[in-house]
C-alpha cells in the first residue's frame, strides 16, 4: 500500500504537468490579408491615380524646362548680357520651382498614402488582436515581417482567422 501511494506522489506531478495546456503561438501574414482587402484595393487604386498624376505634372514641368532651354541655348549666341542673365535667371527658377514641386508632390503622396492605410492597418492589429484573446495565444508573430522560420507544430497560421475576423467587424 506504501508503494502505492509513493508511486501515486511521484507520478502526480508529470499528470499534472500533461493536463496543463502547452502555450498557444500563431503567426499571421497581415500583408496578405491587407492585399485581400477592397478598402486597400480601393485605396491602392486612389494612390496609383494620384502618383500618376504627380509624374504627368512633373512631365509637363519637365518638357516647358527642356523647352526653354533649348530655346536658351538656341538664342544664346545674339542675346545681349542682360537677357542672357534674364534667360539664365529664368531657367534657375523653373529648376527650382520643378525641385520644390517634386518634394512637395513625395510628400503629399506620403501623406495620403498614410492617411488611407493607417486606418485598414489598425483595423488589421484590432483583428489580430482578438483572434488571439480569443484562441488563447501567448503570441502571434506577423511573417510578412521576415520570420526566416516558422514551426508548423508550435505555431499555427491564424491568417484566415484573422480574415474572418475582420468580415465579422463589417
Amino acid at each position: 500500500m506504501k508503494k502505492l501511494v509513493l508511486m501515486l506522489l511521484l507520478f502526480a506531478p508529470l499528470s499534472l504537468m500533461a493536463q496543463t495546456a502547452t502555450p498557444k503561438f500563431g503567426h499571421v501574414n497581415a500583408q496578405a490579408i491587407m492585399e485581400s482587402l477592397p478598402d486597400f484595393i480601393k485605396a491602392r487604386g486612389e494612390l496609383e491615380a494620384q502618383s500618376k498624376q504627380y509624374e504627368n505634372d512633373m512631365k509637363a514641368m519637365q518638357d516647358e524646362i527642356q523647352r526653354k532651354s533649348d530655346e536658351y541655348e538656341k538664342n544664346r549666341s545674339t542675346m545681349n548680357e542682360t537677357s542672357r542673365t534674364e534667360a539664365e535667371t529664368a531657367l534657375n527658377q523653373l529648376m527650382q520651382k520643378y525641385q520644390q514641386a517634386f518634394q512637395d508632390n513625395q510628400q503629399a503622396l506620403q501623406k495620403a498614402q498614410q492617411e488611407k492605410l493607417q486606418p485598414i492597418m489598425n483595423n488589421i492589429m484590432t483583428a489580430i488582436k482578438t483572434v488571439g484573446k480569443n484562441g488563447g495565444y501567448v503570441y502571434i508573430m506577423d511573417v510578412s515581417g521576415g520570420i526566416p522560420y516558422i514551426s508548423d507544430t508550435l505555431s499555427k497560421d491564424v491568417t484566415e482567422d484573422v480574415k474572418a475576423e475582420m468580415n465579422k467587424a463589417k
